[in-house]
C-alpha cells in the first residue's frame, strides 16, 4: 500500500519559541519527524552535530546545492542555512509526518516544490513580548535585537501566506494546537486518494 506521508513548514520570528515548540511536538507522536538543517557555521558549546543541525564546510554545502539537494538555503553573514532533501523525501515516502522548521523566504520555496504541505505560523503574543523574550535570551546585542524586532514585523506581514496561525502565549497550548491541526490534515480525503485506490484495486 502507498504511503502518504504530511509535509508540514513551520516559520515564526527569532524569538517566538519555534524550538521549544518542536521539542513538544517530537514526543507526542512517533511518526513525527522534525528535520535537521545543514549549516556551515561552528558549533556553539551546548550543540550536538545531528541534532541541532549538521555542521558541514562550506565546499560540501556548495557540492549538495550543485547536486540538487538542498531544498532551500539562505546565508547570513558568511555562513549558509539550509534544508537536505533526501531525509524528506525518505519520510514523506514511508508515511511520516515531517516538520521543517523554516524562514518565510525559505516557506516560499518550499511550497512551490510541495504544493500539498501544509505552512504555520507561529506568532508571538505581541512585538513587545517578543522583545523581552530576545532580551532575556542574552545573547544578541541592542543592534542585533532591534534588527530582529524589524525582520519580525515583516515576517509577520507575510503570515497571511500561510495556511494557519498560532499564537504561541503559551507552549503546551501552542503545542497541542498545532498537533490538532496536523491530525486533521492527515484524514483529509484528498491526502488519501492515493491509499484509497490501493484499498479499492487490491479488493
Amino acid at each position: 500500500m502507498n504511503k502518504v506521508g504530511l509535509l508540514v513548514v513551520l516559520s515564526g520570528p527569532s524569538g517566538s519559541g519555534k524550538d521549544t515548540i518542536l521539542s513538544e511536538l517530537a514526543h507526542k507522536g512517533q511518526n513525527i519527524k522534525v528535520s535537521t538543517s545543514l549549516t556551515t557555521r561552528k558549533a556553539r558549546e551546548w550543540e550536538i552535530d545531528g541534532e541541532h543541525y549538521y555542521f558541514v564546510d562550506k565546499d560540501y554545502f556548495q557540492k549538495k546545492i550543485e547536486e540538487g539537494q538542498i531544498l532551500e538555503y539562505a546565508v547570513y553573514g558568511n555562513n549558509y542555512y539550509g534544508t537536505p532533501k533526501g531525509p524528506v523525501d525518505a519520510w514523506l515516502e514511508q508515511g511520516e509526518t515531517v516538520i521543517l522548521k523554516i524562514e518565510v523566504n525559505g516557506a516560499e520555496k518550499i511550497r512551490s516544490f510541495y504544493p500539498d504541505c501544509v505552512s504555520i505560523f507561529l506568532m508571538p503574543p505581541s512585538l513587545k513580548e517578543l522583545e523581552e523574550r530576545l532580551r532575556k535570551r542574552e545573547t544578541e546585542d541592542e543592534d542585533e535585537i532591534q534588527r530582529r524586532l524589524l525582520i519580525a514585523a515583516e515576517e509577520i506581514r507575510r503570515s497571511v501566506e500561510y495556511d494557519y496561525y498560532i499564537v504561541n502565549d503559551a507552549v503546551e497550548c501552542a503545542a497541542e494546537d498545532i498537533y490538532a491541526i496536523i491530525r486533521a490534515e492527515r484524514h483529509k480525503t484528498q491526502r488519501m486518494k492515493y491509499v484509497i485506490s490501493e484499498v479499492i484495486n487490491n479488493a
